[in-house]
């Protein structure tokens, strides 16, 4: 028991620290005008200037430690072995079944737009296949 339980947490910090950075750069890009920033600002009820007046240090801080958290998780939960193709399937799972699902019912009871819902749904379904690819690629 206690050598599986070492086994668990042992994890690729390199594999973790480029995942959580590569989901960190997809979120920048993802919410960019370049892509869904205006669908995103409409969906949420936000305007240029709210994002000019927000703290932009601990937006960006927190979101790359919580995209580390979620790196770590993958990385445990994946532990040694699987194929590059079953960590992008799993992160793909994770994506659509935990993290959409939980966001398509709070979202129907805040009665927030169909729009939002597939642009915060969207990035984070490809943010856990992409911490897959990479977890998986390393691992």
């Amino acid at each position: 028991m206690g050598q599986q339980l070492m086994y668990v947490f042992e994890v690729n910090i390199v594999a973790v620290v480029l995942a959580a950075l590569s989901s960190f750069l997809l979120g920048g890009l993802w919410y960019s005008p370049l892509m869904f920033q205006q669908a995103w600002l409409e969906g949420a009820g936000l305007t240029e200037l709210d994002l000019k007046s927000a703290n932009h240090k601990v937006i960006f801080f927190g979101s790359f430690l919580l995209c580390i958290v979620a790196s770590i998780g993958m990385a445990v939960v994946v532990g040694k072995g699987p194929s590059v193709l079953d960590t992008m399937v799993l992160g793909l799972s994770i994506g659509v079944i935990f993290v959409a699902t939980s966001f398509g019912i709070s979202y129907l009871f805040e009665q927030r737009p169909l729009k939002l819902f597939m642009v915060n749904a969207g990035y984070h379904t490809l943010q856990f296949t992409l911490i897959g690819f990479v977890i998986g690629s390393l691992n």
